[in-house]
């Protein structure tokens, strides 16, 4: 059988409430101390320009679910998040099999009222970034020095955050308007805890040769009022991961996320085969076993070990 064919694609479980997102789907749940919980499934869907491909890449939700589960230990004292378990064997509704088709793939989480902001921390000027830098002088209305190039590192990182769209495109805003949407106060603790889970994070990465070039946090508020880091994080859809020994500004940098993946539609829509709207394009065999093997290399790195 060939790679392209083993991906779970989709899940349709005994649970009430299903929602899919671009990669998740997700369900209600009730938690074993009768609080309200979800079960987020990481499928092996993937995402560019906001738009799923029409294959995916088998077993990155299963990778993708081991690097958040790793991140969101090791950075639990930082702020609380909404992890409860990754025991399928906690999900007492479902049968045998639907429990081994999802093993190592789910959350179990609390639920949380989300915070309509995305918390994007960037320690490099690059992607999405680096285009409005190149536009306006600077990003979510912080200005930069001229001449900066792709790749440039930020001696303090810098915290640029976007609206959270239902559909379409996020937008980039600036601290003020984020406040606006959400509280001063909050959007001011907020950019805190985002830089202070980049600089843990990142340091560690560097310890393990690898760069964090920027990624993408999402909180909400517990039952309680409490602050809480949710839904993925600094997994390889969310973070850019470069390698450390090879980085040097101004150059294609080696990467260990789905940047082969962008490139190739960028390539398609460059050429009028694909207009960056659904239906995806399908993603070729090779192309799928290269971009496999850069997650697997990440995952090996991040979490120490190759299993």
């Amino acid at each position: 059988m060939r790679l392209i064919d083993q991906s779970l694609l989709k899940t349709a479980l005994p649970l009430e409430n299903r929602r899919e997102g671009k990669v998740r789907d997700i369900y209600d749940l009730v938690l074993p101390d009768n609080s309200p919980g979800v079960l987020i499934v990481a499928t092996d869907r993937v995402s560019v320009f906001d738009v799923v491909l029409g294959n995916g890449i088998p077993e990155k939700g299963i990778m993708l679910t081991q690097i958040s589960k790793f991140w969101f230990e090791l950075l639990a004292d930082v702020v609380e998040n909404h992890l409860y378990s990754t025991n399928v064997d906690n999900l007492t509704q479902l049968s045998v099999d639907e429990k081994s088709l999802l093993e190592r793939r789910v959350m179990i989480c609390q639920k949380a009222k989300v915070i309509p902001i995305e918390c994007i921390v960037r320690g490099y000027l690059t992607g999405g970034g680096y285009k409005e830098y190149l536009s306006t002088g600077g990003i979510s209305g912080i200005p930069l020095p001229k001449n900066l190039g792709d790749g440039h590192r930020f001696i303090n990182p810098i915290f640029t955050p976007t609206t959270k769209a239902e559909k379409g495109h996020d937008e980039a805003i600036t601290l003020d308007e984020a406040g606006e949407i959400v509280g001063k106060a909050l959007i001011e603790k907020l950019s805190r805890v985002s830089l202070e889970l980049y600089d843990r994070a990142n340091a560690y990465a560097r310890g393990k040769g690898l760069i964090i070039a920027d990624t993408k946090f999402e909180f909400g508020l517990d039952q309680q009022g409490n602050l809480m880091l949710i839904d993925e994080v600094l997994t390889p859809d969310s973070s850019r991961y470069w390698s450390l020994e090879s980085w040097v500004a101004d150059k294609k940098q080696d990467n260990f996320d789905k940047q082969l993946l962008r490139n190739f539609a960028e390539k398609l829509h460059e050429s009028g085969l694909w207009d960056k709207t659904p239906p995806g394009p399908m993603i070729p065999e090779e192309l799928v076993q290269t971009t496999r093997l850069r997650y697997q290399d990440l995952h090996n790195k991040v979490l120490g070990h190759s299993d």
